[in-house]
């Protein structure tokens, strides 16, 4: 989580300061926001934290399909599993 007092800084002050910095994005884990004139240009953030992140956002996706794959299921929209691997079957046949 971002603390808005300490991780929001200008990219000139990261480049003078970059391995306090660093040093500090690995004990602390939290991303680090870098300015340019006043504004949010980049985030910073140790590779161990950003790999949480990605693995989240995966599993966000998944159950969104599995949530969706219901919702349609419910609403007898879609394909019965036999249906689904007689088709696969099928085509699979028919592309030998």
């Amino acid at each position: 989580m971002i603390d808005i007092s300490q991780d929001i800084h200008s990219l000139t002050e990261f480049k003078r300061n970059t391995t306090e910095f660093l040093q500090r994005i690995k004990q602390t884990k939290h991303p680090l926001v870098l300015t340019v004139n006043g504004k949010a240009e980049l985030v910073v953030q140790d590779a161990e934290s950003y790999q949480k992140l990605l693995e989240a956002v995966e599993l966000l996706e998944t159950l969104k399909g599995i949530k969706l794959g219901l919702e349609q299921m419910q609403e007898r929209k879609g394909k019965t599993a036999g249906d689904f691997f007689n088709e696969l079957f099928d085509k699979l046949d028919s592309s030998q």
